[in-house]
């Protein structure tokens, strides 16, 4: 036992060229996605004046906060889209989880009897869309969502990808055993799914979730093609719109009025774009260390019944 357990330390130990290198090569990789940010992060904050002067800087040569201060204008209009934001990414993240582990978990159980009918009607529209015209007829025409919040919920909530994540899964991770034993002792297929898979599934369940609500705070194109009510629009959507107002405005400098040109010289404009990506990014950047805590605990939960 101790030379077999010698012999599997000698084939995966790590030497320190070797640790090195992957630290370097994680450290590179981590730059390459703080770095950008930070960069952002310095032109919101830096004068418009000295970005036409100077370019883009690390370090602002003149510190200010004009971009935040017009976005500032908005701040009514914002709290309520971000509100809508929180709402729609919190619901559809349940909802989609939910349906997904759901979808995976029927998907797994190689008693059930449609299982290889349905991984296939799972497993084509990954390959194959519909397409944009037939979505927007579904969902407008069909289940009647325009102008609504759930319009900005369902057509996001169901990955087929992410089902056969699920899938996988179950099928490789938790043993047959689990649910034998808990059919033995009588438990029925609602009781064993809630009470037992989810339980033993926080990893991939955190991992879809966490994807899921970067996919429901960053959209905007879904709010673009079904909401035309303002008080329905989602942070991003609404930030779009401020971005494609700003925009409109340089396109057309030439035919504005002397009043409007002085106020277009005097607009934040490359501030003002940053200080977008900032508010659209940070509220995420700061939910998603929470999410790491389920990946730690999710791998230790769970044993085979003896």
């Amino acid at each position: 036992m101790k030379t077999y357990q010698g012999n599997v330390d000698r084939f995966t130990r790590i030497g320190p060229v070797s640790n090195m290198v992957f630290n370097l090569l994680l450290f590179l990789l981590a730059a390459a996605c703080i770095v950008p940010f930070l960069l952002v992060v310095s032109i919101s904050l830096t004068q418009e004046d000295s970005i036409q002067a100077y370019g883009y800087r690390f370090i602002p040569k003149v510190f200010s906060w004009d971009g935040y201060a017009y976005l500032y204008k908005y701040r009514a209009t914002m709290l309520r889209c971000l509100g809508m934001s929180v709402f729609v990414t919190g619901v559809g993240t349940v909802i989609g989880v939910f349906l997904t582990s759901a979808m995976g978990y029927g998907l797994s159980r190689i008693e059930f009897k449609l299982r290889k009918f349905c991984t296939w009607f799972v497993f084509i529209p990954m390959v194959f869309n519909g397409g944009m015209v037939s979505s927007y007829f579904v969902v407008t025409q069909f289940l009647k969502l325009r102008n609504s919040p759930w319009a900005l919920i369902l057509p996001l909530c169901v990955s087929s990808f992410y089902v056969i994540v699920c899938r996988t899964f179950f099928r490789n991770t938790i043993p047959d055993s689990v649910v034998e034993s808990a059919t033995i002792d009588g438990a029925g297929q609602l009781t064993i799914y809630f009470r037992i898979i989810l339980p033993l599934s926080l990893p991939v369940l955190a991992t879809i979730g966490l994807f899921l609500s970067f996919a429901y705070w960053n959209d905007w194109f879904t709010a673009l093609l079904y909401i035309d009510r303002t008080e329905l629009l989602t942070l991003q959507a609404y930030l779009n719109r401020v971005l494609e107002n700003i925009n409109y405005i340089l396109t057309n400098a030439s035919i504005l009025g002397a009043s409007q040109a002085d106020l277009l010289a005097s607009m934040p404009r490359e501030a003002a774009r940053m200080a977008i990506a900032v508010v659209a990014v940070l509220p995420i950047a700061c939910v998603y260390p929470f999410f790491q805590r389920y990946f730690i605990s999710g791998l230790t939960v769970g044993a085979v019944k003896g």
